[in-house]
């Protein structure tokens, strides 16, 4: 699978950045551990993590050129990645490999597109953002129940999940996202994002069995407004998220994740729920888990994978929908996640 290929972690230390390196160990590739604290990459790499550890700061491109050198690609787990993204794609690109992320920040993934589309495209780069459970994942969903259909005049994301205790890169990068905002909210409707002032509606979601009908936030708006645009015709793109998720990720004392398996993975399940209308036409998708922090290890080392395999249908900036095969890539997903088309 891997090939032995090394590819960099920045932010290997990191509650997501472990996930990824473990996987990427499970799959064949040799992880270079990277990230600006050098005594907790020596601890990662001497507990059998990965046998390179190379200390970077975004603020330092020599450094950041030192830890990529010889990688096959960089995967960006360091949040917030307001600061870290453009750094770290720079880098990628100096160094001619390509760069993934699992950035949910909205104006970041933003800034991803705009600032780096046409550059990446006339060097036949390939970087992907928010390739996560955020942004990742309901793009593919999307795009497979999108199926032959080229337009649709809406998307609904819901995501049920039975809690959300958030990391500290949660909270930091959320910070930073209402900072951006100025603490408006924001939802993308009529083609664009808008920033808005007034509190998000809530609603009943009928989420399928076994989590049924329960009260949502909507307009709890996630990455996919970025992802899902930026490939799909879709002037109305919705997400939506479980009430109590949301009052978890937002109360300041919610613990962080604990680990409930050998794996380190929490107790904590999600079913995503994918509605795309066109006229009087409904088609759905839907996709059921565990723990959404360690599922964005599959979803980011599968798509390093296909890009380093050729599996990939573009160059430049693109989303997962966009460059992957959406439904061959979620059943590659199999022993991570069930997904299905729904009537």
């Amino acid at each position: 699978m891997g090939s032995e290929l090394r590819v960099a972690v920045f932010g290997a230390y990191g509650h997501t950045g472990r996930f990824v390196v473990a996987q990427l160990r499970e799959r064949g590739f040799v992880p270079v551990l990277s990230g600006r604290d050098a005594g907790r990459l020596k601890e990662m790499a001497a507990s059998g993590s990965g046998p390179d550890a190379r200390p970077a700061s975004v603020g330092d491109p020599d450094s950041l050129d030192r830890a990529l050198a010889g990688t096959a690609a960089v995967i960006n787990c360091a949040g917030p990645f307001a600061t870290t993204a453009a750094p770290v794609i720079e880098a990628a690109l100096r160094a001619g490999i390509p760069y993934v992320d699992v950035a949910a920040e909205i104006e970041a993934n933003v800034d991803t597109f705009t600032h780096f589309g046409d550059r990446a495209r006339a060097a036949g780069a390939v970087i992907v953002p928010a390739m996560a459970f955020y942004g990742g994942l309901g793009d593919l969903l999307v795009t497979a129940a999108m199926g032959d259909w080229t337009a649709a005049d809406e998307a609904h994301i819901a995501y049920g999940l039975s809690s959300w205790h958030p990391t500290p890169g949660t909270r930091a990068a959320g910070a930073v996202s209402r900072q951006r905002r100025d603490g408006r909210r924001v939802r993308y409707t009529n083609g664009r994002l808008e920033y808005r002032d007034d509190s998000p509606p809530t609603l009943e979601w009928p989420f399928p069995d076994p989590m049924g009908p329960r009260d949502v936030i909507a307009e709890f708006t996630m990455a996919d407004v970025v992802t899902v645009p930026s490939h799909l015709s879709i002037p109305e793109v919705r997400t939506c998220m479980t009430a109590e998720a949301a009052r978890e990720v937002s109360a300041p004392d919610t613990p962080v994740p604990a680990a409930a398996d050998e794996r380190g993975r929490s107790a904590q399940t999600f079913l995503v729920d994918v509605v795309v209308r066109s006229g009087g036409s409904e088609r759905r998708a839907v996709a059921r888990g565990r723990d959404i922090y360690a599922v964005t290890a599959p979803l980011v080392v599968e798509a390093v994978d296909r890009i380093l395999t050729g599996r990939t249908r573009t160059t430049g900036v693109a989303s997962a929908g966009e460059i992957f095969d959406a439904p061959d890539f979620l059943r590659a997903l199999s022993s991570s996640l069930s997904w299905e088309l729904r009537p």
